[in-house]
């Protein structure tokens, strides 16, 4: 949800409107020239103002845009936020008396709040690890679980079902494991609360770094307890009390041990100094918050995407979180009550094929049809059912596909998005959306956020698509498997210049439209010389005129039998560009060499016409 007032800048725009709102001679103003007022409510989708205001969407979008607010088509604005849109448009916006809307949080919350209190038992913790790039999150994860996860990835990074769950003192606890904080934020922003603790993990040796603040900064606007993880303290430069002060200092994080309430506790992900000590303080802040950690596990499931891409082999691939209920295998799920596919397997985080998951379990799904996003909440039911369509996953081949892709002759651009909120996201989507023609489609394979990663690329082979980035990043380690596998990685800061690039794909695959222009004929009356790959023939135009340099079909009796170039033109023995009807020529034919006397030369141009988008 974009709150306007977070940001100065246009809280100033939005004063500066009023103020000059309130000082204008309302007086003055015809009754015929007022605008016409149209109610908002507090918070409204994007899609819903746009329907309000009679205003294109895409107008809307590029509005939003310009003020440095990326969102999706339905996310929701404040009023503010609509207000300050509807004034740069010339709308009259005003505060209608609406009820409130449903986010996914409060649906989550209503099928929590539905249970009967006996019903609810403790579930295990949720703890999501965020921090600074390079301080360590992973290493401190494999430390945590006991397992060397990093040793059997590409270069250190994150590829796995991006979630586990670990015991300690005889209790579950479930990790988030993300390459960054880009699924945790789209959670959020969509108004999903999935993790119940936080672990910020800061590098002593490192101190607070731009991410460091960022993820705080998402924790804190989650709402959510957290404890400090200060890693790397097996460096010799390591500083524990620098690093302490730093985050009194930029992020007034205030430790435990200097009279604060955060606990921050000294860890090494190598040598594993500190790590049970760290798990306990993360077990003493879970009972702390026992109350707000529950579930019914004879629910019907409901849960978060937390990750989704698209396998070579088995098309959608799905990790969730269970946040109430117990998934099973056949189990129907559904998204904002749609039918999105029947549960045909789960696998927990070691790969194992498993029946049923719990509260608080993260699971893998196969046999969706449709691939929902981060962010997303599924649920146990049938919901609505509609047609999708088919996911390309070519690894066998498919006779009926092939002959319907035949009938289609459009040329596709396969993409995949990558970008760092999902508004972004939704934006390039329905500007490229746009460019569609009958000569050239684009079909968006999978659009989702943070770096561009691995099962991404996977993803790109697999459906022949390039990825484009918007905000985003891609590691050497990335580049180079893209490579490797041919995938065409783009990056971008500017959503105008990532349109024009994927506008200048197309024009180049729309095959030029050549119309021809009948010129006129010629009455083959001599043969002066024949060669192997030309001939010079002499003749009479008889309609029309002959131009030189133009295309030639040698027309026997009313068969055409050949067709070549006519590359030079005689008149009087001079050379001449053309010669008009009732005179005699000369030609020099290059083609087959099959032209007889009595032969009629039909003359044409082909004239090649280039559709611009």
């Amino acid at each position: 949800m974009k709150i306007i007032q977070d940001w100065p800048i246009y809280k100033k725009k939005i004063e500066t409107f009023k103020q000059t709102e309130k000082t204008e001679d309302k007086q003055l103003i015809p009754e015929t020239d007022k605008k016409k007022t149209t109610g908002i409510g507090k918070f409204t989708t994007v899609r819903e103002f746009s329907n309000a205001t009679s205003q294109p969407i895409n107008i809307v979008l590029a509005e939003l845009m310009k003020n440095g607010i990326f969102t999706s088509l339905n996310e929701k604005i404040d009023f503010d936020t609509a207000w300050l849109i509807g004034q740069a448009l010339g709308l009259e916006i005003s505060l209608a008396e609406t009820g409130e809307e449903i986010t996914d949080s409060d649906k989550l919350k209503t099928i929590l709040a539905s249970e009967k209190k006996e019903s609810m038992i403790a579930r295990p913790p949720v703890i999501v690890v965020m921090g600074h790039v390079d301080h360590g999150k992973t290493k401190l994860l494999d430390a945590i679980r006991k397992t060397n996860v990093v040793a059997g990835e590409a270069g250190g990074i994150t590829q796995h079902i991006g979630a586990y769950q670990v015991v300690r003192n005889n209790r579950l606890l479930t990790f988030i494991d993300t390459p960054g904080h880009e699924a945790f934020t789209a959670m959020r922003s969509r108004g999903a609360k999935v993790a119940d603790i936080a672990i910020l993990v800061v590098a002593a040796d490192d101190g607070v770094m731009p991410q460091t603040t960022e993820a705080y900064r998402i924790i804190s606007a989650a709402k959510i307890p957290f404890v400090v993880a200060i890693n790397k303290i097996d460096k010799p430069e390591a500083n524990i009390d620098k690093t302490k002060q730093q985050l009194s200092n930029k992020l007034n994080i205030l430790s435990e041990d200097w009279g604060g309430k955060i606990i921050c506790a000294p860890v090494s992900a190598i040598t594993g100094a500190g790590i049970t000590e760290l798990l306990d303080m993360v077990l003493l802040l879970t009972d702390t918050e026992v109350e707000n950690i529950k579930a019914n596990p004879n629910a019907k499931a409901s849960g978060t995407v937390i990750e989704s891409h698209i396998d070579k082999g088995t098309g959608p691939v799905v990790t969730i979180l269970v946040q109430n209920g117990t998934l099973k295998i056949g189990d129907h799920l559904t998204s904002n009550n749609i039918f999105i596919g029947r549960v045909r397997n789960l696998y927990n985080y070691k790969n194992e094929t498993i029946t049923k998951a719990e509260p608080s379990m993260p699971i893998q799904i196969i046999g969706l049809k449709k691939l929902p996003q981060v962010g997303d909440i599924l649920e146990v039911g049938e919901g609505e059912k509609i047609k999708f369509k088919k996911i390309d996953t070519p690894s066998q081949p498919d006779t009926n596909k092939e002959s319907s892709e035949q009938k289609d002759e459009a040329k596709k651009i396969n993409i995949i998005i990558k970008s760092d909120v999902l508004g972004s996201a939704e934006a390039i989507e329905e500007s490229l959306e746009k460019l569609n023609c009958p000569e050239v489609k684009i079909k968006i394979v999978h659009k989702g956020l943070g770096n561009i990663s691995e099962s991404d690329v996977k993803t790109a082979e697999a459906a022949n698509a390039q990825i484009l980035g918007f905000n985003v990043k891609a590691s050497p380690v990335i580049q180079e498997l893209a490579r490797e596998k041919n995938i065409k990685i783009s990056l971008y800061r500017i959503i105008y210049n990532l349109i024009n690039d994927i506008k200048s794909q197309m024009q180049l695959l729309i095959a030029p439209t050549l119309k021809r222009i009948d010129l006129g004929k010629v009455n083959v009356t001599n043969i002066f010389k024949t060669e192997k790959s030309f001939q010079i023939v002499g003749g009479k135009v008889i309609s029309g005129q002959v131009e030189n340099d133009s295309s030639v079909e040698i027309m026997r009796g009313k068969v055409i039998i050949d067709t070549g170039k006519l590359t030079r033109l005689q008149s009087g023995r001079q050379d001449v560009k053309s010669v008009p009807v009732g005179s005699e020529c000369g030609i020099q034919y290059e083609g087959k060499p099959i032209i007889i006397k009595g032969d009629i030369l039909n003359i044409y141009k082909e004239e090649k016409t280039i559709k611009k988008l």
